[in-house]
């Protein structure tokens, strides 16, 4: 590796989410964070640039982003720096979004907060805890969904709303409280009606739209049979089928017997 590319490298990590230069013994680059745990190698080989990843979540769904980079047991290969920059930016995203760094960056911030707070018992803590859960779990969703609605890809943060599939109070810990895959980032309409089960999503994305909105009512809020998930992982798939339990069972207490 030349000067000149390790410069790039380096460079790019700095703009895209990895700030940190690592010493290494091979022929590469090491970079990382201090705002997350991964770390990426890469080597310059012929014009291209290789970017390694531990195999795991994150490049799995660094595959699903960009499938038409050849990539080999986490291995990826960028024919210029400017798919080399995209690469890093959305593994960082990912680095920061994907369980369990969410969970970690939580109880971080929850343990600084009752650091400064007077011993005031544990309905202080549940309130702090809850209001920092949800603004670690917003902007992992965030960070996942790359700043755009899961279903339409409007992209304006104003009116977006981190969706838990599987309710805050209905989760058994943290982990599942904070996991990226519990829920979607959805536009305030969409969120609403999700979050009241008026609205769900069947394994392959589809949208379910209840039978409690009318026609008139579909179509003031922009519905249609057409609207679906921009993608879903395998890791979605329990806690969407937790949300689903509840629409049906809402739509039969309301007396829709068309479902199942």
């Amino acid at each position: 590796m030349n000067p000149l590319e390790r410069i790039l490298i380096e460079k790019a990590g700095r703009e895209h989410g990895f700030e940190n230069v690592l010493p290494d013994q091979d022929d590469a680059v090491l970079l990382g964070s201090a705002r997350h745990r991964v770390q990426v190698k890469i080597i310059a080989d012929n014009s291209v640039w290789l970017l390694k990843l531990p195999v795991g979540l994150l490049t799995h769904e660094l595959e699903r982003s960009f499938p038409r980079i050849e990539c080999n047991q986490g291995q990826f290969i960028a024919p210029s720096i400017d798919l080399l920059t995209q690469l890093l930016s959305r593994a960082a995203a990912l680095a920061q979004s994907l369980p369990n760094q969410a969970e970690i960056d939580y109880e971080s911030e929850v343990q600084k907060t009752l650091a400064k707070l007077p011993p005031n018992g544990t309905e202080i803590e549940c309130m702090v805890r809850q209001r920092i859960g949800q603004s670690t779990f917003r902007k992992a969703m965030m960070d996942y969904w790359g700043q755009a609605c899961s279903v339409t890809g409007i992209d304006v943060p104003e009116v977006l709303r981190a969706s838990h599939a599987k309710p805050w109070a209905e989760c058994g810990n943290d982990a599942e409280r904070l996991d990226v895959y519990n829920g979607f980032l959805l536009a305030a309409n969409l969120d609403a009606l999700f979050d009241r089960f008026l609205i769900s999503f069947d394994d392959s994305g589809e949208i379910l739209i209840s039978m409690r909105l009318t026609e008139e009512h579909r179509l003031s809020l922009g519905l249609h049979q057409k609207l679906g998930l921009r993608w879903l992982a395998a890791e979605h798939l329990p806690y969407l089928q937790y949300h689903r339990r509840l629409f049906f069972e809402g739509c039969h207490i309301r007396g829709c017997p068309d479902y199942p």
